[in-house]
């Protein structure tokens, strides 16, 4: 079985910006800088035949560059974790392509994304009652960066372990 999702791979200078904020309360799992990623949409696990498909399905999407810049932080709550995350301006360009990734993965026979596209990048996670992360959110509110281009997008398989996930390229794919 392939654990998968399709992501865009953030550059070295968002990365190293990134990592400036991975520091804080000890509750926080932070994720490493070699997975830093923002999803357009995670798959799940599949066999190796529906890997195929939708290698092949996304290999026929095409797009036109867009520039992507960080915005701001804010986290995710559930009832038992949560997730802190950086967010991302210009969202447009980005919410018109993830709908397209989702129909190229559901042409390939796979069930459709039911929750609503939320662009961001994953920074740390807890379980268990929220940390008291309002100083950080207010102290990296204005987040910014300088603006990216964005010009492929991957095919990750994601291997978990005993000391977290480690992606791995499956494929790239071009914009138009």
């Amino acid at each position: 079985m392939h654990r998968l999702f399709v992501a865009l791979p953030i550059p070295d200078f968002v990365t190293d910006q990134l990592l400036d904020l991975m520091e804080g309360p000890e509750r926080l799992r932070w994720v490493d800088a070699d997975t830093l990623h923002l999803t357009l949409r995670f798959i799940g696990e599949v066999d190796g035949a529906a890997a195929e498909d939708v290698a092949i399905a996304l290999a026929s999407l095409r797009f036109q560059p867009f520039d992507l810049s960080l915005s701001g932080v804010g986290q995710f709550q559930h009832r038992r974790s949560g997730t802190l995350w950086a967010g991302i301006a210009q969202r447009d360009p980005i919410a018109a392509l993830a709908p397209r990734v989702d129909r190229a993965v559901a042409s390939a026979g796979l069930p459709p994304e039911t929750r609503a596209f939320m662009p961001h990048m994953t920074l740390a996670r807890w379980s268990g009652p929220a940390p008291d992360l309002q100083p950080r959110l207010t102290r990296h509110g204005t987040l910014s960066s300088t603006p990216w281009t964005v010009r492929s997008f991957t095919l990750f398989e994601s291997h978990l372990g005993r000391h977290g996930a480690h992606h791995e390229p499956v494929a790239t794919f071009g914009a138009a």
